[in-house]
């Protein structure tokens, strides 16, 4: 789950870290008052989930309180439009409101699972306000990490060293290990995946600010958290990924034309990647899980053929707990309840494999089926209309 950055700055300000002063807005006269009460420059800052706002228009200064409400007045209601949101941009709903800082440096520090080493990675960058994919991409050099026992947590040395690395000296260096030992308390605390601060600015006083804040949670763990649940914005989200969440379906939503409806994570991710071999475009990724039941099966159907963009859909089932005969109970009540027209490619081995070929040879629906993942994918990517 994602939330906004004044959010984000909310549960890390509980935790120590240091944050400007600001307020969330829903209308122009609230950003009117609200920078009135701030006094002198703020800055006006679009709300929604997707990075390089800045880029895009959403993040503006205002010298003075009437100018933040002008501002205001135009950025509410754009659909904004960045590299993480797709052509079709964002709507913009809510304004953060922040006093302005003088900034005399930008860093960057990041922290996330490595799936490698299964340990939280505490990264650390001169080259803060840049995309961290962009400096990965091209000066891998700028980027510092260490990795956290979460037994013992961020330790003081780990803590030094990246800020050493950084560049910071004096007081600067117990003020960035400060704020690095927080975040790592607020990532455990709340079983967040992702909290990213870009940028972490030095101030012309030589304090440390996060001037952006992003945070991600494991939706596994949101039962421990309702006060995070709670900031859930599904305005920011795709509703057939909503709809897909009622029936604890893990559902993303693409840009190909190949519905995919697999079980199983590797799978799902494997299956993806040999459409593109074949020479498509997955629609989606969708995991039905190993357990699924026949009506999960049947709205895994319906949200797939929901999508307008879908030309064709390639079904990749290994029966194991979730049988081979289930699947097919449950995609033939889909097909005949939501009279899919849909050219529908199946390859599933597993469980009562035979009991599900016959369930759907007898059914007289056009399905086509094959034995091997490689035969599949050429034959639905023809099917949704070649390379």
């Amino acid at each position: 789950m994602k939330i906004h950055e004044y959010q984000a700055k909310s549960i890390l300000a509980r935790h120590g870290v240091p944050v400007p002063a600001g307020e969330v807005a829903h209308t122009p006269p609230e950003v009117g008052e609200i920078a009135r009460r701030i006094g002198g420059a703020v800055v006006v800052k679009a709300q929604i989930h997707a990075g390089g706002r800045g880029k895009g228009g959403g993040v503006k200064l205002a010298a003075s309180a009437d100018e933040a409400e002008r501002i205001a007045a135009e950025m509410f209601g754009m659909s904004l439009v960045t590299h993480q949101t797709g052509p079709e941009g964002r709507t913009v709903k809510r304004i953060l409101v922040e006093a302005g800082v003088q900034i005399a440096r930008e860093l960057y520090l990041g922290l996330v699972i490595d799936r490698a080493t299964g340990r939280p990675v505490l990264m650390a960058s001169p080259a803060g306000g840049m995309e961290i994919e962009k400096v990965a991409a091209e000066t891998p050099h700028l980027i510092f990490k260490t990795f956290i026992e979460p037994a013992t947590g961020l330790l003081p040395f780990q803590a030094r060293s990246l800020a050493f690395s950084l560049g910071l000296e004096g007081a600067a260096v117990g003020k960035a290990s400060r704020v690095m030992g927080q975040i790592v308390e607020t990532f455990m605390a709340t079983d967040a995946s992702l909290v990213e601060i870009n940028p972490l600015i030095v101030t012309a006083s030589g304090d440390l600010i996060a001037l952006d804040a992003k945070m991600n949670f494991d939706d596994s763990a949101l039962f421990r958290h309702p006060d995070i649940k709670e900031l859930r914005d599904f305005d920011e989200e795709d509703p057939l990924e909503i709809d897909a969440s009622k029936h604890s379906l893990n559902y993303i939503r693409l840009d190909g034309n190949i519905g995919c409806m697999v079980n199983g994570a590797g799978l799902a991710m494997a299956t993806m990647d040999v459409i593109k071999l074949a020479g498509g475009e997955p629609a989606n990724f969708l995991d039905v899980g190993g357990g699924a039941t026949t009506d999960q099966i049947r709205n895994a159907v319906r949200i797939l053929t929901s999508d307008h963009n879908v030309r064709a859909v390639f079904i990749n089932i290994f029966g194991g707990i979730l049988r081979c005969d289930i699947l097919a109970e449950g995609l033939l009540a889909a097909v005949n309840e939501l009279h899919v027209t849909l050219p529908i490619v199946i390859r599933m081995e597993g469980t009562n494999v035979e009991k599900g070929k016959q369930m759907l040879s007898e059914s007289g629906l056009n399905f086509t089926t094959a034995a091997a993942v490689d035969e599949a994918a050429a034959a639905v990517v023809k099917l949704a209309g070649g390379r």
